[in-house]
C-alpha cells in the first residue's frame, strides 16, 4: 500500500498530502472567486504562501494538521485575494501557539487537523469574518466550496495570483472508500468528481471546503490532483467538532 506522504512535489502516481512547495499555488478546474467571497480565508506564510486554513472566530483558525510549522517562523494573513499584492484589506496576523490533534498519523493522515491561536483577535469586518462549525455531518451531494491559493494544472505548476474557488459534492462512503481502499477513516470525506479534472491541489492545504456556510472540510490530501476516480480527501471536521470545542475552551 502507497502511504500518503507530503504534497510538495508535482503529481505523479503516488497518494500525495495538499501541502505546498514555495511554487505551488492553485485549485485545478475551477475559477478567481468574487474578491472577499470567502472572509475566513487565510494564507498561513512563511515568506511564501505555503498551506491555507479558516477562520473559527476571532482568535482561532483551522488547517491541517500537516501544515504545521513552528508558529514563531510564520504569519497567518487574512483578508487577502491577490497573494503577491496589498490591496488594503489585508490583516497580518502572529500565531501565539499550535495545537494538532494528539492521535494525528503522519502516515496515514488520520486526524489531520490542528487549531492556530492568534496572538491578538482579527478585526471582524465585511472582508474578514470567521465560518461556522457544523452543527450536523454533510450528506452525500451536498454542493460545497474550496477554495485557495493552490495548483492549477494536473501536470505542471502555474502560479495565478487570486484566490481560486471550486464547486465539488460531497461523496458517498461507498465512492470514497472506492477510490481509495482501506485508507479512509471516520475522519475523512471525499469531495469531487469521480471523472476527474476539477480538484483541490499542491498549496491548498489545511484551507476551507464550506457547505451551506458551514466548515465541512479541510483540505488534506488526495492522489495526484483532479485524477479520474482519485476524488480529493478532506478531514471531516463533523467528526471532530467536539475535539475542536475542547481546545477552544482549554486554551481560550
Amino acid at each position: 500500500m502507497i502511504l500518503p506522504s507530503p504534497r510538495g512535489t508535482a503529481a505523479g502516481t503516488h497518494i500525495w498530502v495538499k501541502a505546498a512547495a514555495p511554487a505551488d499555488d492553485r485549485i485545478v478546474g475551477g475559477y478567481q472567486c468574487e474578491a472577499h467571497s470567502q472572509p475566513w480565508q487565510v494564507s498561513l506564510n512563511v515568506g511564501y504562501h505555503f498551506c491555507g486554513g479558516s477562520l473559527i472566530n476571532d482568535r482561532w483558525i483551522v488547517s491541517a494538521a500537516h501544515c504545521w510549522q513552528n508558529p514563531f517562523s510564520q504569519i497567518a494573513i487574512l483578508g487577502d485575494h491577490h497573494i503577491w499584492m496589498q490591496e488594503g484589506p489585508e490583516q497580518y496576523m502572529s500565531v501565539d501557539a499550535i495545537y494538532w490533534h494528539e492521535r494525528y498519523d503522519y502516515q496515514t493522515l488520520d486526524y489531520d487537523i490542528m487549531l492556530m491561536k492568534l496572538a491578538h483577535p482579527v478585526t471582524v469586518n465585511q472582508h474578514v469574518q470567521p465560518v461556522a462549525l457544523p452543527e450536523a455531518c454533510p450528506a452525500p451531494g451536498d454542493m460545497c466550496t474550496v477554495s485557495g491559493w493552490g495548483n492549477i494544472y494536473t501536470d505542471q505548476v502555474f502560479n495565478p495570483f487570486y484566490l481560486q474557488c471550486l464547486e465539488v459534492p460531497i461523496l458517498s462512503n461507498k465512492d470514497c472508500e472506492g477510490s481509495y481502499p482501506g485508507r479512509i477513516t471516520d475522519r475523512m470525506v471525499c469531495a469531487g468528481y469521480l471523472e476527474g479534472g476539477k480538484d483541490s491541489c499542491q498549496g491548498d492545504s489545511g484551507g476551507p471546503l464550506v457547505c451551506n456556510g458551514e466548515l465541512h472540510g479541510v483540505v488534506s490530501w488526495g492522489q495526484g490532483c483532479a485524477q479520474p476516480n482519485y476524488p480529493g480527501v478532506y478531514t471531516k471536521v463533523c467528526s471532530l467538532t467536539p475535539w475542536i470545542n475542547d481546545i477552544l475552551s482549554t486554551y481560550a
